[in-house]
């Protein structure tokens, strides 16, 4: 769905970090949904429709949502940083500063984070530290605990690390996308639009976060959390037993749904059964929407 989408600019400390934004045409109280893309893709990551239903910012949207998807810094219109700036907990900093502009600027008094891959990884590092922000939940996908040895994630982290590499539409698809029946010709078309060079450094740090910040992020999030991970995730380990141990780390959240998404590969949004996860998604942000409600209740109660 070709649909016109406004273009956000936010400053933060001397950076430009651009968003797309998108929402329905009057105000419904739905809260406000941010959105965090992966490596090698921009925010145009979450405008792909894998089937006939729509991209997330589409089907976000039509459920009432306002939804701001960010380019994280050196995608898209966002100033790059300096190889050794350029790590995930200065991209949480510059984030989580830029939704707390968008919060205000679109005048949310809730929101719900998405982040896929890298983004998961950097969603849930904002999620631990909530800098101030009206969080509600948050929704990693195509991410999870266990990065298998000797797999793409590590080919892909030993290029090398000062470099900003612009792969090969072939050579990403056969990361990103599962069997061929797993997709369609469009998505995988659109899904072109969305990539972009990545800084190499992204890919250096990515297979290294589940040991080295994942044990002290998980326990920090006291949000509602959502996991999804590729059936045919070609960076993942996602057996059944990998999603049970990502989800028994977050001790802290009041509920964690965590689940493979079958019939996808690591870029689930653009496949088939994006539309799928999305709904699922839209869902656990509607569940979240109600422990938030009710323990505000709580809280006015006891303060009586």
């Amino acid at each position: 769905m070709a649909k016109q989408r406004d273009l956000l600019t936010f400053e933060v400390d001397g950076h430009k970090i651009t968003a797309l934004a998108a929402g329905p045409a009057e105000p419904t109280g739905k809260p406000l949904i941010a959105a965090l893309h992966g490596g090698t893709y921009t925010a145009q990551y979450f405008d792909v429709e894998g089937a006939g239903d729509g991209s997330f910012l589409d089907v976000a949207a039509a459920h009432g949502h306002p939804v701001v998807a960010f380019d994280r810094p050196g995608y898209g219109g966002s100033t790059p940083l300096d190889p050794d700036a350029n790590t995930f907990t200065r991209h949480a900093e510059l984030l989580g500063a830029a939704l707390a502009q968008a919060v205000t600027r679109l005048a949310a008094d809730r929101v719900f984070l998405v982040g896929h891959s890298i983004g998961g990884m950097i969603a849930l590092m904002i999620a631990a530290s909530a800098p101030g922000l009206p969080l509600i939940g948050v929704s990693a996908t195509g991410m999870g605990a266990v990065i298998p040895s000797g797999g793409a994630a590590e080919a892909l982290g030993s290029l090398p690390p000062d470099d900003t590499a612009d792969l090969p539409y072939e050579e990403r698809d056969k990361v990103m996308f599962g069997p061929p029946h797993t997709y369609g010709t469009e998505g995988v078309r659109q899904a072109h639009g969305s990539y972009a060079p990545v800084p190499v450094r992204e890919l250096v740090q990515a297979p290294a976060w589940p040991r080295e910040h994942l044990p002290a992020v998980a326990p920090r999030v006291r949000v509602p959390v959502h996991n999804a991970l590729a059936e045919f995730d070609a960076l993942w380990s996602s057996g059944p037993e990998n999603v049970a141990r990502f989800a028994a780390m977050f001790t802290s959240a009041p509920f964690v749904d965590a689940s493979v998404a079958r019939g996808t590969g690591h870029c689930i949004d653009h496949h088939t059964l994006g539309h799928a996860l999305h709904l699922r998604q839209l869902a656990f942000a509607e569940e979240c929407a109600h422990w938030a409600t009710a323990q505000q209740q709580r809280a006015e109660t006891a303060n009586r």
